[in-house]
């Protein structure tokens, strides 16, 4: 890790505005012989890999697990940001039947791209945080079920699996130790409602990727109605670290509430975009400026969305916001999935608008109302006011569309959509006028159909 420019937070000066770096992208480890020579948990460890998993299973109760979980207050990693040791103690301790482990690796949000990395580059590390996770509510069972178009990461992440296997390190006695572990990819066939979770546990068991009514939750009847816990690829691929280098060095990074490390991915108009690991609570203008390389030369930020499609969009005056799930949802976003869309002054806010609402109207289900019409509606109004027949109406039209579909949707994909589009009329209105004619046309185009439309 290299020292940077410092900046400062809540009035203390920080130097590290480079990543943590505790998976081993870089590098590339993708082979087993190299994971167990060459990979380090923390930056300042020794190298070994499956160290972590071989101590937990060794030495490591299932409650003690849990409660090591809890005091680095590791969160998810996939949008909420739900405490994952919590979780973990949902599942009942009593259950006689199997328990699974579910891994969402179905990444599908517009902007969001470190899960397939982190399962090309470091696969070996996302089985051993599988195994702690397994251990500690007493699943034997995990299934990583991955976006079939991410043909690099299934392949690697097989071969790894395979490599797991032949050493007995996956299999019927784990490091000598009589607790049966499996692990199972999962290729799903591109539907990004199946990124939601109890969508994900049907398509795995075969039928079709529809969300069901929670509750029961998956904790207590999920994957074949037994308990099932559902983690995110970057929130398992983080557990190692807590059990080798410790809950003080976890929670000695980040932020009091957002304790640790995250990945974080930058695209839209920066010079250098990717990904990197950040300390929680590192300001946003730092991952743009420092990190993503800043804005091209010329140019004025017009807007960021701090956490994939589905958020709200910031306003510049929002850029130096701490980069936390508090902070970013405090400045009127969310933290999300930390696919950070960074949008300068070139780009028009009603396109942008109109390819996230052609996204979610495609990849809505269909199973409920406000969402399957919702979504159809907020993109044809966009289409109309980008071929020229937008009138002031449609700023309170969408608006209405909105408040439709917020909170009265089956499952979150329908205020996915509702999000970023509520964020632009209320904050960008301009945006839209200047696309309204001065005089309203005697006959404004109808709106397409869907099919057309797209």
């Amino acid at each position: 890790m290299a020292k940077g420019k410092p900046y400062t937070q809540n009035g203390v000066t920080s130097e590290w505005i480079t990543p943590v770096t505790t998976l081993d992208i870089e590098q590339g480890i993708r082979v087993l012989a190299d994971y167990k020579a060459k990979a380090r948990y923390v930056p300042e460890g020794e190298p070994g890999g499956y160290r972590a998993a071989e101590c937990v299973y060794r030495e490591l109760a299932p409650g003690e697990i849990i409660d090591q979980a809890k005091a680095a207050g590791l969160r998810g990693k996939g949008g909420a940001g739900f405490p994952a040791g919590l979780k973990w103690s949902f599942v009942p301790k009593d259950h006689p039947g199997p328990k699974y482990l579910a891994i969402n690796a179905d990444e599908g949000e517009p902007g969001t791209f470190k899960d397939r990395f982190i399962m090309e580059d470091c696969p070996h590390r996302l089985i051993e945080g599988a195994m702690i996770a397994c251990k500690a509510f007493g699943a034997h069972q995990a299934y990583c079920y991955v976006r079939g178009e991410f043909y690099d990461a299934i392949e690697l992440l097989g071969r790894a699996v395979q490599e797991a296997y032949d050493a007995g390190i996956l299999g019927d006695k784990p490091f000598g130790v009589d607790y049966p572990l499996h692990f199972a990819v999962h290729t799903g066939a591109g539907a990004y409602i199946c990124g939601e979770e109890t969508s994900m546990l049907s398509s795995i068991m075969g039928e079709r990727g529809h969300p069901r009514m929670k509750p029961p939750f998956p904790a207590a009847e999920g994957l074949w109605r037994k308990p099932t816990i559902i983690n995110n690829v970057e929130t398992i691929a983080t557990v190692p670290a807590i059990f080798d280098a410790g809950v003080e060095w976890f929670t000695r990074r980040g932020t009091e509430r957002s304790p640790g490390i995250k990945v974080v991915s930058v695209s839209g108009c920066v010079r250098n975009p990717g990904w990197w690991e950040i300390e929680y609570g590192m300001p946003i203008n730092v991952i743009i400026d420092e990190l993503a390389g800043g804005l091209k030369p010329g140019r004025k930020l017009k807007a960021v969305i701090p956490g994939g499609s589905s958020c709200p969009l910031l306003k510049p005056e929002y850029v130096d916001t701490p980069f936390d799930y508090e902070s970013v949802m405090q400045a009127g976003s969310m933290l999300g999935s930390a696919a950070m869309i960074v949008l300068d002054d070139t780009v028009d806010i009603v396109k942008v608008m109109r390819n996230f609402s052609h996204f979610y109207a495609h990849e809505s289900c269909g199973k409920c109302t406000p969402c399957r019409e919702g979504t159809r509606w907020m993109l044809q109004i966009h289409e109309r006011i980008l071929e020229g027949g937008g009138r002031e109406e449609d700023i309170a039209l969408l608006n209405d569309i909105v408040a439709g579909i917020e909170a009265k949707s089956f499952c979150p994909l329908g205020d996915a959509a509702a999000w970023p589009v509520k964020s632009a009329v209320q904050r960008f209105p301009d945006e839209y006028r200047r696309h309204f004619a001065a005089e309203t046309p005697s006959a404004a185009p109808t709106e397409k159909p869907l099919a057309e439309a797209g």
